[in-house]
């Protein structure tokens, strides 16, 4: 009897303990909803609970795989080779958690399900239509995946932060919002919130803040049957209590259910921010959180990392040279990894973004004063990054970096068609095979250092990109990226490739001192090189920047960031220890 009275128990608070925060935004789209709904699950997870993360958005492609990078940022890949919005990026690293694909919903997604159950014939000859089949679907979706384990202990989630796309009122989302209006009395309300985050513009003729898009947007929100408990507000400046007060009148919200976000030094402050105004407080007695009230360690840490970046005083730039460099965004993880190491090694950081066609000849004869800056901003750098990407157009330009890293022995770390490009540079200007090149922009070259080697890649994800997480082997002992990574024999990282190093050429850079220190588990593809003779010359195959965090810094970015400030050596030399703060 009492056996089953606790299984009963038990099921009760599994079913009515997982509790839901839906992050809804208005008035514009990009405002910043992503890092208000890693900050909220931040604050959570630092009182003891789980917490999992869902992005929902709300545009028709099946993920966010063929996207270019100046549509909605860099494509952020996880360990199960889900290619997704970057946000799920904010979530990982704010909430050092693993997602999966599935944490990213879209339309396409959605229609694709009920479409594929219609042509099963699971609707019985029904007329399929958008509530309440795909309604369903959305919250049959979110209660799914709400209860899959995201931390290394393999414990359910209790708490699931769901971000909406977009902006309340946009066609595309209307599915999305009647869905959750629903979902609200599915769950009971005590098991569901909705945070809306709005924009209080100042315009700067009077530099007052103004209310009206808000209050229009929660009134659009209210009209389709949610209403906001928790209005966080975006502005340049903190709130004034007046304004507090109106919001609160005319959006239906007591004034202390109105939080001012204002723009910040450092992202890691908006954690601090919302704790200072009483959210958890507020969200424990609104969904009746089981929340220990002692004080909070996680908390402490990202305070004296906020503190410290603050304070730094010793500068350290680095090249980013790239073809997106016009939207900072298509480079998110990139930055986000060198900023990490340059907080963990006490530097402040500088990026400068060179757009690497302007580094080519062809912009010299064209517009010689782009062409000037850019070789510039190169050569006054402390070390240079040449990323990922795909395409022919600036690749010249990243080779000419690679080869002035290379020949003036400036720190460099080449990151997927990075690493690639290292080795046609080598190739032509060492081995002296001039048209040594990668397949995918000649085809027809006599030295094809770079080929395409697909893995065959079940389900529908074009099957010809390598994605996700793979093994790497360490194949020397005294590689440089080996003992950063701690001496580990091996590691493994996130891939998002379709071209690779031709390992039938290996042995010809081997001879010259150019080594390909890591390989996969067949030993068929290079995934790390390094150069002899060099202070920090290293290329790798995968994308160490989606696993870098804030407390715990990617390897080969943070070797970067050391032999950049002239630490390396001693680094190495101290067993790869930071001298204390």
């Amino acid at each position: 009897y009492y056996n089953s009275l606790s299984r009963n128990l038990y099921f009760d608070k599994v079913l009515r303990g997982k509790m839901y925060i839906l992050v809804t935004g208005g008035v514009i789209s990009g405002i910043g909803k992503g890092i208000i709904a890693s900050s909220v699950g931040t604050i959570l997870k630092s009182c003891g609970l789980h917490v999992t993360a869902i992005k929902i958005d709300p545009y028709i492609n099946i993920d966010a795989g063929t996207f270019s990078p100046y549509e909605h940022g860099e494509v952020f890949v996880l360990d199960d080779g889900g290619e997704v919005d970057l946000d799920l990026g904010n979530y990982e690293r704010f909430l050092d958690i693993r997602l999966t694909r599935d944490n990213n919903l879209t339309t396409g997604k959605i229609y694709q399900s009920v479409i594929n159950k219609e042509r099963r014939g699971d609707y019985l000859g029904k007329t399929v239509q958008v509530v309440p089949h795909i309604t369903d679907a959305i919250q049959e979706w979110v209660m799914k995946q709400a209860q899959v384990p995201v931390d290394d202990d393999d414990i359910e989630p209790q708490v699931c932060v769901i971000e909406l796309g977009g902006t309340v009122g946009d066609i595309e989302s209307m599915p999305f919002i009647e869905a959750f209006r629903q979902f609200q009395f599915k769950v009971k309300r005590e098991n569901f919130c909705n945070i809306h985050v709005s924009l209080i513009p100042q315009p700067s003729a009077t530099g007052e803040q103004k209310t009206k898009p808000t209050q229009n947007s929660v009134r659009e929100l209210r009209g389709l049957g949610l209403s906001p408990d928790l209005i966080m507000c975006r502005c340049t400046t903190a709130l004034e209590n007046s304004v507090k007060e109106k919001i609160s009148m005319f959006c239906h919200v007591e004034p202390q259910q109105v939080i001012c976000v204002h723009d910040v030094s450092s992202i890691y402050r908006v954690p601090l921010l919302l704790e200072d105004q009483g959210v958890v407080s507020y969200l424990s007695r609104r969904l009746n959180m089981p929340i220990e009230t002692r004080p909070r360690k996680m908390l402490t840490k990202w305070k004296e990392m906020s503190d410290r970046s603050d304070r730094l005083l010793e500068h350290c730039s680095i090249a980013l040279v790239g073809k997106y460099t016009k939207f900072s965004d298509s480079y998110a993880s990139v930055i986000k990894a060198l900023e990490h190491s340059a907080l963990a090694i006490s530097h402040k950081l500088e990026v400068k973004y060179i757009d690497s066609a302007n580094l080519e000849p062809s912009t010299l004869q064209e517009d010689p004063v782009k062409y000037h800056e850019a070789w510039q901003k190169l050569c006054s750098s402390d070390g240079i990054l040449v990323p990922g990407g795909f395409g022919v157009r600036g690749t010249e330009g990243k080779i000419h970096a690679i080869n002035w890293a290379r020949k003036q022995k400036k720190p460099f770390l080449g990151v997927c068609l990075g690493m690639q490009l290292a080795v046609c540079e080598f190739a032509r200007n060492v081995l002296g095979w001039t048209d040594a090149n990668s397949t995918e922009f000649d085809p027809e070259t006599k030295h094809p250092v770079v080929i395409d080697m697909p893995e065959h890649n079940p389900g529908q994800m074009g099957g010809t990109m390598r994605l996700g997480k793979r093994r790497t082997i360490f194949k020397t002992t005294n590689s440089t990226l080996r003992k950063l990574y701690g001496d580990a024999e091996y590691v493994d990282e996130r891939h998002r490739h379709r071209f690779e190093v031709n390992p039938e050429l290996k042995s010809h850079f081997d001879e010259k001192g150019f080594r390909f220190v890591g390989q996969d588990v067949e030993g068929e593809r290079m995934e790390v090189i390094e150069l002899d003779d060099h202070p920090y010359f290293v290329g790798v195959q995968y994308h160490p920047e989606f696993t870098s965090r804030p407390i715990k810094p990617s390897p080969p970015y943070l070797g970067l960031l050391l032999a950049a400030a002239g630490k390396l050596q001693s680094y190495l030399q101290k067993g790869c220890r930071l001298s204390p703060r």
